[in-house]
């Protein structure tokens, strides 16, 4: 008995975990793991990524050859065409109608958002028909019937309904420029409504209801804690909508505003060997303001982006600073 009872003490105990009675893994020695430090890293490979870079870099030197090589472009005229005065006053309508529409059209799409998500039922109501409206009709419809609104109406006023009213003819109120902003104006706030609408739904609602735990009044609610959460989800697509806007602009020339796009049109009329010319300058324009509102775009963004990122976003001449080796905080604002 004895002889058994020594026999099983001296038996190997079955280790528990996940184990399961194999010994635990020696942890590797000083050799070993010098031996691995010494292989070489090798990248992995990715073939069909630079045969995709090859193919798209020689497209691209292929369309610059044909694009400075051409004759046809006539880059000689583009230099004279581009700093011409009629271009230039073409270019400050083009850029005041946007700049007024892109102001009036935040201003109201706020108020249209705000009605949307109301619970009275008239506003929501009468907000949604706006939106269902001028999100339907194209802009060149509006800008026409705008144009011919004198003929539909002679005179515009306000006072009681089906009483007195104060009236004033409608060509001496609205000029081309007017009915251009207004006609802008009138579709893009549709468009920026829906946009701002969408930026105040993706807030949490936790956040409104601490803030009412909290008893801050509801006007300091929606401008301290609803508007600048939004504004992350607003801001890129509202630039977008300006950007839209720049372009939409060239659509004034059908209701007799020479905007940029008008002057090159009336340009070529008159030059019409110069047409291709006179498209390039146009095109470089609207290039390089629409460069102008992505560079703001990207400071705005970088800005609102300070609470929600753990990292800010380098600015171009950080990164440049980065890459020659002067490095600065990556967080900081400059």
């Amino acid at each position: 008995m004895s002889n058994i009872l020594r026999s099983r003490s001296t038996e190997r105990v079955p280790a528990t975990g996940t184990d399961h009675g194999r010994d635990a893994p020696t942890a590797p020695d000083s050799a070993e793991l010098e031996r691995f430090a010494a292989r070489p890293i090798r990248p992995l490979r990715h073939p069909a990524r630079w045969i995709i870079t090859a193919l798209v870099v020689v497209v691209a030197l292929n369309f610059a050859q044909t694009l400075f090589t051409n004759p046809a472009w006539e880059w000689s005229k583009v230099g004279t065409w581009i700093v011409n005065p009629t271009i230039l006053k073409g270019l400050r309508l083009t850029l005041l109608a946007t700049g007024i529409s892109a102001v009036v059209s935040l201003a109201g799409g706020i108020l249209v958002a705000l009605a949307r998500l109301s619970k009275n039922p008239v506003l929501s109501s009468l907000s949604w028909l706006y939106v269902w409206v001028f999100r339907s009709l194209p802009l060149i419809l509006v800008l026409i019937f705008l144009y011919n609104l004198g003929n539909l109406y002679p005179s515009i006023g306000i006072g009681i309904p089906f009483g007195p009213q104060f009236q004033v003819k409608t060509v001496s109120v609205l000029s081309d420029l007017t009915l251009g902003v207004v006609g802008l104006s009138l579709a893009q706030i549709a468009y920026t409504s829906e946009v701002v609408r969408a930026g105040l739904l993706s807030v949490d609602a936790g956040q409104l209801e601490a803030a009412k735990s909290l008893g801050i009044p509801r006007r300091r609610q929606f401008t301290r804690i609803l508007l600048p959460q939004a504004l992350r989800s607003i801001v890129p697509a509202f630039v977008n909508q300006i950007i839209g806007l720049l372009q939409a602009s060239s659509l004034l020339f059908y209701v007799s505003l020479l905007d940029l796009f008008g002057v090159v049109q009336n340009l070529g009329s008159t030059y019409p060997t110069d047409i291709i010319p006179l498209l390039v300058v146009a095109s470089i324009w609207y290039l390089v303001f629409t460069s102008v509102i992505g560079v703001i775009q990207y400071y705005i963004e970088r800005f609102y982006a300070r609470g929600a990122a753990r990292e800010v976003p380098l600015t171009p001449l950080q990164r440049l600073r980065r890459a020659v080796g002067t490095r600065r905080p990556t967080g900081a604002i400059r």
